[in-house]
C-alpha cells in the first residue's frame, strides 16, 4: 500500500512546525513523510498522545458503565482456556466508541497510510481483565479478512491505548516488517485463528519482535498482514484497548454476503467535537448506571 502522489501533497501542505517526533498538536496532527514510511517498512507506527488524558477519562468510565458490554461481551479463549472480552459492531452508532473511530485525526491520518478513501470496516472494544485476561495467538487480520472476500490486504486498524498498555499486562507485540510477507496460513488455535506457528518462527529469528507498550491516549496504526499477538495480563491492572478497522474504498469485498460491511460513506467528526460528543455520551452513561 505506497503512499499515493495526492496523499504525500497533502504532507507536504500541512507543515507542522512544532513537530518534535512524539507530540504535535492533536488537532491537526497530519503524518509526516517520515511516518508513513515508517508504517510502510515496519508495518506499523505509533502516533504518540494522539488523545488526551481527559477524553481517555471518559471514553473508560463509559465503557465500565457499559451494561450491554457487561452483560454480553464475546469471549475469545486462547490455548490454555483464558479469554479476553471484546465487543464488536460492524456499523457505527450514535455511541462513544463510534465517535472516537470516526475521528479525523485517526481517519484523514489512515487515508494516507492506505492512499485511498477509507470506509469503516468494523471497530471492537476489548479488555483483558487483571489476572485472569486471555492471550491473542500469532495471527494477521487479513489472515481471516481474506475469508471475506477483500481481493487484497489493503485493511489497517487503529489500536487506542484507552489505558496503560504494558508488558505486565499483555501489551501488544509485532513482528516488523512481517506485513511484507504477504499472507500467511491460518488454522484455529483454541478458539483463536491463528498463523502457521512454523512461518512465525522463521520471521522471528529474522525480524525484530516490538512490544507497543502504549500509555493512555497513544494509537498504533498497523498493517493487516503484520503478524501480531499479545500475552496473558497476569498483573493486577486492566488493559482497555479500543479498535477501529478501516478498509479502502477500492478494496470493496467482491461479493456479498461478506460478514463485514461493503463500501459506504464514513462521517468523520471533527477533532474539535470528540470532546464534547463524549461528554454527552458520558452524562447519559452516568445517568443510566443510576439506581
Amino acid at each position: 500500500m505506497p503512499p499515493s502522489p495526492q496523499a504525500r501533497e497533502l504532507t507536504k501542505s500541512k507543515p507542522d512546525a512544532d513537530y518534535t517526533g512524539k507530540e504535535r498538536n492533536r488537532m491537526s496532527r497530519i503524518f509526516t513523510p517520515e511516518d508513513i514510511t515508517h508504517f510502510h517498512t515496519k508495518g506499523y507506527y505509533i502516533a504518540r498522545s494522539l488523545f488526551d488524558a481527559e477524553e481517555m477519562r471518559l471514553l473508560i468510565e463509559v465503557a465500565k458503565a457499559d451494561r450491554d458490554f457487561d452483560k454480553a461481551p464475546q469471549l475469545h479463549k486462547d490455548s490454555s482456556g483464558m479469554a479476553s472480552k471484546l465487543r464488536l459492531k460492524n456499523f457505527c452508532e450514535d455511541d462513544i466508541y463510534s465517535a472516537f473511530v470516526c475521528a479525523k485525526r485517526i481517519v484523514d491520518n489512515m487515508e494516507l497510510l492506505i492512499g485511498d478513501e477509507v470506509y469503516h470496516w468494523h471497530h471492537k472494544m476489548m479488555l483483558k481483565e487483571p489476572r485472569i485476561g486471555g492471550a491473542w495467538e500469532w495471527h494477521q487480520d487479513y489472515g481471516y479478512w481474506y475469508m471475506n472476500h477483500c481481493l487484497y490486504p489493503d485493511i489497517a486498524s487503529c489500536a487506542i491505548a484507552v489505558d496503560r498498555a504494558g508488558k505486565d499486562n499483555g501489551c501488544m507485540q509485532l513482528i516488523s516488517g512481517s506485513h511484507l510477507c504477504g499472507r500467511i496460513h491460518h488454522g484455529m488455535t483454541g478458539e483463536q485463528v491463528g498463523a502457521d506457528m512454523e512461518r512465525v518462527e522463521a520471521l522471528l529469528k529474522e525480524r525484530e519482535l516490538v512490544y507497543a507498550e502504549m500509555n493512555p491516549g497513544d494509537a498504533l496504526f498497523f498493517h493487516s498482514n503484520t503478524l501480531h499477538r499479545s500475552d496473558q495480563n497476569r498483573s493486577e491492572f486492566p488493559r482497555w484497548t479500543l479498535i477501529g478497522c478501516y478498509n479502502a474504498k477500492r478494496n470493496n469485498p467482491y461479493k456479498q454476503p461478506s460478514g463485514h460491511p461493503s463500501y459506504h460513506k464514513l462521517n468523520k467528526i471533527e477533532d474539535d467535537q470528540v470532546k464534547p460528543l463524549a461528554q454527552k455520551y458520558w452524562k447519559a452513561a452516568i445517568a443510566t448506571a443510576k439506581p
